[in-house]
């Protein structure tokens, strides 16, 4: 690699500039990133929560190297080495009954919004306020921020949008037109925005009253993040549909869609070229090895978070923390980085930290005091 220089005025020259940044992160092993000028970090963003097991893990990158050598690429038109014992995976941890795969969570949510549609035959969606589903026009047309939705109106998707945690608002607008509800079991992007119990039940209630489907994103909140394998488990709900991706394959692209039995695509209904190819499915099923084991220390994780920095009222679920720091938090999160820990500034003045499951007690400790030096 040319040095870093030199880096950013090739990509300044050669790709579209879409995003703002300035680290150049070049090697990563456990907890640990360290970039171009060779200093080392704790990572608590792990890529917006899709390292899940850590960056590197052995078992993780052993098993995407050992099926490279077997095979890179299947066609969907053919069996795919690992994909049958994945869907099984997922079917068994979560409670639903069939699975897709895609590469993306937005994908996932564009697969779920297609499912919904066909198999109700009905057309409108209802969303909620500060709710993140992803960037291609299907996923955009059920996020909220109006600053990433709006220039690219119309999206050809009717949807109505209702402020998250009002029941008595949703069963307003749902009606026997509404093909899903769609909604986040913490609002991840918004800041780590945690609902009550109440919230995701009465969401069930309505949409057994109405037939409408109950469509749960947990692109960001599954696959251990909260301490169970589905954050909605918390409540004990069952949803109809559920979108996973992030952690899902420890930062090999992959999505997965989920559905409760009785609703499936069917033959020539969806597709993709690359979705739950050999690689992708190497890499989860390693992952979901890795997760099993550390999952019962997510939970202790996450309140030795919460224990260190209860005097800035933090909001966790598991290893997903948010806390409010308002105008302060660019100024934080740079801070935090000069000091070796790097933490994310999320919506309306959030800061949101989600590590890899992995990271340990010494390392969690030496990330909150430097968060406590930086809050002041």
């Amino acid at each position: 690699m040319q040095n870093k220089e030199d880096y950013r005025a090739i990509e300044a020259r050669y790709y579209m500039p879409a995003f703002a940044r300035d680290l150049m992160i070049v090697r990563g092993e456990g907890s640990r990133v360290w970039d171009a000028d060779g200093k080392e970090y704790i990572d608590c963003v792990a890529g917006i929560a899709v390292c899940s097991t850590g960056h590197c893990h052995p078992a993780v990158t052993r098993a995407i190297c050992e099926q490279a050598k077997r095979l890179i690429h299947c066609s969907n038109l053919y069996y795919v080495p690992g994909q049958a014992e994945l869907a099984q995976k997922l079917v068994e941890k979560t409670g639903m009954a069939k699975a897709f795969f895609s590469n993306s969570g937005a994908e996932a949510t564009d697969g779920a919004l297609k499912l919904a549609r066909v198999r109700t035959g009905r057309k409108k969606f209802v969303a909620f306020t500060h709710g993140f589903h992803g960037r291609t026009i299907g996923s955009l047309a059920v996020t909220h921020k109006p600053a990433i939705r709006e220039p690219f109106e119309p999206l050809g998707i009717s949807k109505t949008f209702v402020e998250y945690g009002d029941i008595d608002g949703l069963r307003k607008v749902v009606d026997s037109d509404t093909a899903g509800v769609v909604v986040e079991p913490i609002q991840g992007e918004a800041g780590v925005i945690i609902p009550p119990d109440s919230f995701l039940h009465g969401i069930r209630e309505i949409c057994d009253e109405s037939g409408a489907l109950m469509i749960m994103d947990e692109v960001q909140t599954g696959m251990g993040r909260t301490g169970k394998w589905l954050a909605i488990q918390h409540a004990g709900v069952k949803p109809d549909i559920v979108m996973l991706a992030k952690g899902i394959a420890s930062g090999f692209p992959m999505g997965a869609l989920l559905a409760r039995e009785g609703l499936e695509f069917r033959r020539g209904e969806h597709g993709s070229t690359f979705a739950g190819g050999p690689l992708a499915c190497a890499a989860a099923l390693a992952t979901f090895g890795v997760i099993d084991e550390i999952l019962p220390t997510v939970s202790e994780k996450g309140e030795r978070f919460c224990n260190a920095l209860s005097k800035y009222a933090p909001r966790a679920r598991g290893l997903m923390v948010g806390m409010t720091v308002g105008d302060r938090c660019a100024e934080v999160q740079k801070r935090c980085a000069e000091n070796g820990v790097l933490v994310n500034c999320a919506a309306d003045g959030n800061l949101r930290l989600v590590p890899p499951l992995v990271i340990t007690n010494a390392e969690i400790d030496r990330a909150c005091s430097v968060l406590k030096d930086a809050l002041g």
